[in-house]
């Protein structure tokens, strides 16, 4: 039913220490054989710097001289190319046809970061404003990795904006700290990345969300009270192949075992949350960088 917080915690200690590649080698000694099996010429085809991370598949394979990843990012000459970004993860721009509906839709100007094109690009907001339209209830989603003490400018962009959606949608909000992660990517202790999470809720609370409606939580602790949340991270590892997280996330096989993302993802399932809420929510619409808005995608 639930894990306790001393052996979830204890997992992902083991976790971060156990790369892919080391997996691979214990348990999957069958995939040399096949590798022998390769012709060379296939084999040198598929060369690639194993230090080197691999951009999230979005579209096209073609050379590219700027990098967006979830680890980095690098322009071009002139900068970055947000079109060809669009087109590399298959969005959409935001353009002023939407811009349009969503000021007939909810009576209000849309926000000046839309309009500025500071968020540039989406997914499926048409249907979130059809459900609004239609009345039939949502949520909102988004998070916090805690990686330092106090959140700059940067960081507090996507929670302005979630804030100015849960005002003008009314509806629920689950904000996911994911210490866990933290703990996985950086140079620190399960401790310290738990504790940047409690800081960082205070910057958090001080945006000022609905109280009534907005949900907050980190990880190491939700994991192992709610059964439910379990459940669902399983239900959602089941269906994704070891290639299919590389070739989503850019993952390489030196990376822990313990960076795969379904922690991440699980939020945008509705289900543990309605007790939360005591309401039914259809849908889930998700405010997040760039590099993550193939969360939703990589869910589905």
């Amino acid at each position: 039913e639930t894990i306790s917080p001393r052996v979830h915690r204890a997992c992902l200690v083991v976790a971060k220490y156990i790369t892919t590649s080391g997996l691979v080698a214990r348990s999957l000694s069958f995939l040399k054989r096949l590798a022998e099996l390769r012709t060379k010429a296939n084999m040198a085809a598929s060369v690639e710097d194993p230090g080197k991370r691999r951009s999230p598949v979005g579209g096209d394979d073609e050379p590219d001289e700027q990098e967006v990843n979830p680890w980095s990012v690098r322009g071009g000459e002139k900068g970055i190319d947000y079109s060809k970004l669009i087109k590399k993860f298959g969005s959409q721009a935001i353009d002023q046809e939407l811009l349009d509906r969503i000021g007939r839709v909810t009576g209000r100007k849309a926000h000046h970061f839309l309009r500025r094109g500071i968020f540039f690009s989406h997914r499926d907001m048409h249907h979130v404003l059809d459900n609004y339209e239609a009345k039939k209830p949502f949520y909102l989603y988004t998070g916090r990795g805690p990686s330092s003490e106090a959140m700059h400018l940067g960081h507090l962009i996507p929670f302005l904006f979630t804030k100015h959606l849960q005002d003008v949608f009314d509806v629920p909000l689950v904000v996911q700290l994911t210490d866990d992660e933290k703990f996985l990517w950086k140079d620190m202790t399960l401790e310290e990345s738990y504790r940047l999470a409690y800081e960082n809720a205070k910057d958090i609370i001080a945006c000022g969300f609905d109280v009534n409606k907005t949900f907050i939580f980190s990880d190491l602790d939700y994991v192992s009270q709610e059964p439910m949340f379990y459940r669902n991270i399983l239900k959602v590892r089941k269906c994704v192949t070891f290639n299919q997280v590389k070739g989503i996330f850019g993952f390489t096989d030196s990376d822990s075992t313990g960076l795969s993302s379904e922690i991440a993802a699980e939020p945008i399932l509705v289900m543990e949350y309605l007790l939360w809420f005591r309401e039914d929510c259809f849908s889930c619409s998700a405010s997040c960088s760039f590099v993550q808005q193939f969360l939703p995608k990589y869910i589905r």
